[in-house]
């Protein structure tokens, strides 16, 4: 839901004042593309636009053609990054095909709506789109925010009741299965005789980080979050270097009670499975404290970090062990180990606030996608090298 920390705040603006909008989402690509199927991009009438559907060779054309394309409704449209005469007619080295459904307000705006709903509450998501058919630009979808919900793409579409009604199941079904695979896939099936094509896309609720610490070396590393889309909280013990007016950028900024956090913890953490945190604030006895609650959690989060030598992580867990109240201290510290990264961060030749930012929130990164977090090159030689066997 990266795109959608840009999009979201234009597009409250312009629905209040009830003016009209195209959504521009990618639903398919051939060859390389930049951005990958389910990329948004938010057009208003003034000219201004959020998001992204290319890596900068297409949104011109986007938004100088899609005003007339959608006079009639939404429309599935194919941009070449290069033509039959292996030109490059919008400046791209891609040489991909993109395949954008546009749509405006009448379609968009309920779609828009339900993924602000999902974006705030940081709940998942899923969402069927015809693509191809009669009914080009209807949406279902499902997830815990929105049950199960369907988005017409007009009267215009000329489909009668009976055909819509099939479609109108079947879209519901596919949303469905999105959801519940956590999956984006293309689907087509026949109503009424006509094959009617769908992309699902199912978006994964809204990355959390929380920081825990209020020092100055948590400001980059909030900075870098919320490039990224991300939830941010700030949470220190520290009254006076926990507040607003420090991190007045945050979505969630609490001074924590260390004294008495354990019993705390629940009122003031509202940490979610899906979220990631670092522990970084430099004091012994917080970061303990701390690390005792994230560690009696009924789960584990997607990335535990702690700032520092493994040693004072080991003295860290070992505290924790004990505020816990456990026994076998040394082997629990041992498997709390396995368990985190701890130091946290990549190794990137790191020695500043902002690189070690970096450092930390790439290997988030690296962990929530479940990826190598090798050189691209070495990878895409491999696999080449393993399709050629």
């Amino acid at each position: 839901m990266n795109d959608l920390g840009n999009i979201l705040p234009l597009w409250r603006e312009v629905e209040k004042a009830g003016a009209d909008y195209v959504l521009a989402t990618v639903v398919a690509v051939e060859g390389s593309s930049y951005r990958k199927p389910g990329a948004r991009m938010l057009l208003t009438q003034d000219g201004r636009r959020a998001g992204t559907v290319s890596g900068g060779c297409l949104e011109a054309e986007v938004a100088r053609r899609a005003w007339w394309l959608t006079a009639s409704g939404p429309v599935v449209e194919r941009y070449s990054t290069q033509d039959d005469g292996d030109e490059r007619p919008y400046g791209s080295g891609c040489g991909g095909v993109v395949y954008l459904l546009l749509e405006r307000r009448q379609t968009a705006g309920p779609l828009l709506a339900a993924l602000d709903e999902a974006f705030q509450k940081r709940e998942p998501l899923a969402i069927a789109t015809v693509v191809g058919g009669r009914q080009i630009g209807m949406h279902a979808l499902a997830g815990t925010a929105n049950c199960s919900a369907e988005i017409r793409a007009g009267e215009e579409s000329g489909t009668d009741s009976a055909g819509s009604g099939i479609v109108t199941r079947e879209l519901q079904r596919v949303a469905a299965r999105a959801f519940e695979t956590h999956t984006s896939f293309e689907e087509t099936f026949a109503a009424e005789g006509v094959g009617t094509r769908v992309f699902a896309d199912s978006l994964p609720a809204r990355t959390g980080l929380w920081i825990f610490s209020a020092g100055d070396d948590a400001m980059p590393l909030l900075q870098l979050a919320q490039t990224m889309g991300w939830y941010t909280a700030i949470a220190d013990g520290r009254s006076h270097l926990a507040t607003r007016e420090r991190f007045p950028t945050a979505d969630h900024v609490v001074v924590l009670p260390i004294g008495d956090l354990q019993k705390a913890a629940p009122r003031y953490l509202s940490l979610r499975p899906t979220d990631a945190a670092v522990v970084m604030t430099h004091s012994l006895e917080q970061d303990s404290q701390v690390l005792a609650s994230l560690l009696s959690l009924d789960f584990p989060l997607a990335y535990l970090g702690v700032l520092g030598p493994q040693r004072r992580t080991r003295e860290l867990l070992a505290e924790a062990a004990r505020l816990l109240h456990l026994a076998d201290i040394g082997d629990q510290v041992d498997r709390w180990l396995a368990q985190m990264n701890a130091p946290t961060g990549l190794d990137l030749g790191a020695d500043t606030p902002a690189t070690i930012a970096l450092s930390i929130l790439a290997e988030v990164q690296k962990s929530l996608t479940a990826t190598t977090g090798r050189p691209l090159h070495q990878v895409r030689a491999e696999k080449q090298a393993f399709t050629r066997r």
